[in-house]
């Protein structure tokens, strides 16, 4: 009796961990990813190093927002992007001030400092199913303005929801 009791709890604990696993690839492979942040582009709101988990199924259930920071891949490489303009938009940078559809925009994720690195350019006019998208040290961002160009709906494949690494670092960071 005490040796089928014993069986009961290994197949017991063997179901618990084959779920767990299954679980944990089901969410790895559709809800959740890591990726690790490449260089300054996204200074200060996320550094060299850094690692984050992206949100893979936001947008299979919304469409990306102005100011998301987002997941995009490239053929080479994943890029770590903001969201600047989005489709069917005109955007335009003019005197360090941000103008969208001739209005101008307040963003509170650039500070006045990188604002003014990003110089002049546009007035541009997004394709529809596209986006606009700049680094936030934008001084030295490979980004919509200088190579990556218009962002394909198609290309992002994420949102970035916290740094997870260093620990010291942990944050949200929508």
């Amino acid at each position: 009796m005490a040796e089928s009791k014993k069986q009961n709890e290994w197949l017991e604990w063997g179901k618990a961990i084959i779920i767990a696993v299954l679980l944990a690839f089901i969410l790895k492979t559709f809800v959740f990813a890591t990726s690790i942040v490449e260089g300054e582009s996204m200074y200060p709101a996320l550094e060299d190093g850094e690692r984050i988990i992206f949100n893979k199924l936001v947008y299979i259930i919304s469409q990306p927002e102005r100011g998301d920071i987002i997941i995009i891949q490239h053929p080479e490489k994943n890029y770590v992007k903001r969201i600047i303009g989005l489709p069917n938009e005109t955007i335009e940078m003019k005197d360090h001030v941000l103008f969208i559809d001739g209005e101008k925009q307040e963003t509170s994720f650039v500070d006045e400092y990188h604002a003014k690195l990003t110089g002049n350019f546009g007035p541009i006019q997004i394709p529809d199913d596209s986006y606009f998208v700049m680094g936030d040290n934008r001084a030295i961002s490979k980004d919509s303005r200088n190579g990556l160009g218009f962002i394909s709906r198609a290309d992002i494949i994420g949102r970035s929801e916290f740094i997870i690494y260093p620990f010291t670092e942990w944050e949200i960071t929508r």
